[in-house]
């Protein structure tokens, strides 16, 4: 775990944090929910806003954080199966979900409209927050994996 904060793996952490950050608000249209939260901010929900942006910054930090490991221990030659599906499923998770679950419609909701199913997040008890904080539940049991195989050795 040392590693990873330490000169070039911390550019490769930063990177991947920005990268994944910029593919969320791509994939999530939340470039075009800015505007719109910059004209309504009266009616705005700020707390809730403020939960979905700082849970996708953790989901963004635990991906980045995670895919490195994932690398460093490729690089080692160890096994990292386990923890590298948690990884690879979290990522794609937090994309699906977007920034604002609740703002926008991310992949998720894309994929299941296509098929003639009609949802939202906005239907879920806590507007979709449920959703990320399972997502983030999920790298961090794929970080204690990770802490565990590492142990081993």
């Amino acid at each position: 775990m040392k590693h990873v904060f330490q000169k070039p793996y911390i550019f490769w952490l930063i990177g991947i944090f920005v990268l994944y950050l910029i593919l969320n608000i791509i994939f999530s249209g939340f470039y075009n929910t800015i505007p719109l939260i910059i004209i309504y901010a009266q009616t705005v929900n700020w707390i809730k806003l403020g939960i979905s942006l700082l849970l996708s910054l953790i989901i963004g930090f635990l991906v980045s954080l995670l895919s490195l490991l994932v690398f460093i221990k490729y690089k080692e030659k160890k096994e990292c199966k386990k923890a590298g599906i948690l990884v690879s499923g979290g990522a794609l998770s937090g994309l699906a979900v977007g920034i604002c679950p609740l703002c926008v419609t991310g992949i998720f909701p894309i994929i299941l409209a296509s098929l003639g199913i009609s949802f939202s997040f906005a239907s879920l008890p806590f507007q979709g927050a449920e959703i990320q904080v399972l997502i983030v539940f999920m790298l961090l049991t794929s970080l204690f994996l990770f802490k565990k195989s590492w142990q081993k050795v």
